[in-house]
């Protein structure tokens, strides 16, 4: 027993608790332990596949939005070729939007 104060009353607190592992008489401290190490652990692969799901979500998103743009850029660029061809018809000049 006297072995056994010892032990419990290092002035390591990280030291005296591996020499109580050792000893047997932290049995029930680390089953609670290893419980709540697998949950934290658990938890964290839970929020790391959220996370995945929300940053692939994030990044079809933009990946759709790029496409809008490039769409939306090629058809005001047929407008003002058309535009530009209508007024080329009547004589005028190109718009300056069109003339880059």
């Amino acid at each position: 027993q006297a072995r056994l104060l010892e032990r419990l009353q290092h002035p390591h607190p990280l030291v005296a608790a591996r020499l109580l592992r050792r000893s047997g008489m932290e049995s029930q401290p680390d089953d609670q332990s290893q419980d709540l190490t697998a949950f934290v652990q658990n938890l964290l692969k839970e929020m790391q596949g959220r996370f995945q799901n929300m940053s692939d979500s994030i990044v079809n998103r933009i990946d759709d939005m790029g496409a809008r743009i490039d769409d939306l850029e090629r058809s005001i660029s047929d407008l003002i070729r058309e535009a530009g061809v209508e007024d080329g018809s009547a004589g005028g000049a190109a718009p300056p939007a069109a003339q880059r």
